[in-house]
Formats: structure tokens, sequence, C-alpha cells
């Protein structure tokens, strides 16, 4: 497989996330190349490369992923403690809210 250095790759290929951002996905294409970023004290961080032109369009969003996703997301807001939604992504070392997690602070 070809092997390239960070920020050297050909023109037409691209990772997945810079297909993403294009509004691509890889659509079963084989990966072509990679390209390997150095790491002082570790192994190099590599990357898979797609052909731009083989790429297909994202799926739209169908409507069940939607409510799926939104209640997801509302599960990961709501605090256990008080049943609450916090307005923000609750913290999984607290496992509660804010509020929640300071309040045996503050009773002593």
């Amino acid at each position: 497989m070809p092997t390239y250095p960070w920020r050297l790759a050909p023109d037409g290929l691209a990772t997945r996330r810079q297909l993403r951002a294009l509004g691509l996905r890889p659509g079963g294409q084989p990966v072509v190349a990679q390209v390997e970023r150095p790491r002082r004290r570790r192994g190099p961080l590599v990357a898979f490369l797609y052909r731009i032109d083989l790429a297909k369009p994202v799926r739209p969003m169908t409507p069940g992923k939607c409510a799926a996703l939104a209640k997801a997301n509302a599960a990961r807001r709501t605090c256990p403690a008080c049943g609450r939604d916090a307005g923000y992504t609750l913290s999984t070392s607290l496992g509660v809210c804010v509020p929640c997690a300071d309040a045996p602070a503050l009773a002593a």
C-alpha cells in the first residue's frame, strides 16, 4: 500500500473525515493509500486514504434516526439524582449534574 508523509498525499485522495466534510462517504471502496504522521515516543499515526471520485454522497438522516439521536442526547443531559435536564452533557466522572455533585459538600 502506498504510504505518504503527513500532509503530502496527492490530490484526489482524502481521509474519512475529509470526505465527510465534503458531504461524502467511502461507499465500500477499498483503501488505496495511507498517510503517516510521526510521533516521538510511540508508533506513527496512520490515516487511510480513499479516492474522492469513487466516494458516494452521505445518506440523509431519516426521521427515525433523528428521533433516536434526540432521545439519546436527552438521556445524556438528564441527571439521575434530581431528574432535571441539566442543559449540558453530564460528566462521566461525576455521573450527576454539578448542583447535585456539590450538594453533599455544601451540607457538610
